[in-house]
């Protein structure tokens, strides 16, 4: 059975090529869904119109097909709600600089 925690772990491993921190510390996956061997991946981009969109989606594809009895994945980009720093992990927050005080 193929697990949330493992696809997250795997989106861990692309990172934003513009900030070079991962998506997930980026606050940038707005979900996952797992059904048998599909995986649905929710998620944004910091700006409409990143440059970046082309690159990131077939890395996203790549990793999570990695996991074992992945068979379908799906990248399902939102722009709601929007991106804002305040979806930082606190470690994407630290890596950046950003003080959230």
């Amino acid at each position: 059975m193929i697990s949330k925690e493992a696809v997250y772990n795997r989106l861990r491993l692309v990172d934003d090529p513009e900030l070079g921190l991962n998506l997930v510390d980026l606050g940038l996956i707005y979900g996952v869904d797992v059904d048998g061997g599909s995986v649905v991946v929710h998620m944004t981009l910091t700006t409409h119109g990143c440059p970046l969109h082309d690159a990131m989606l077939p890395a996203i594809e790549h990793v999570v097909g990695q996991i074992e009895g992945v068979d379908h994945i799906t990248v399902d980009l939102v722009w709601e709600p929007p991106w804002t720093p305040a979806r930082l992990t606190p470690l994407g927050a630290a890596a950046l600089g950003w003080n959230r005080e």
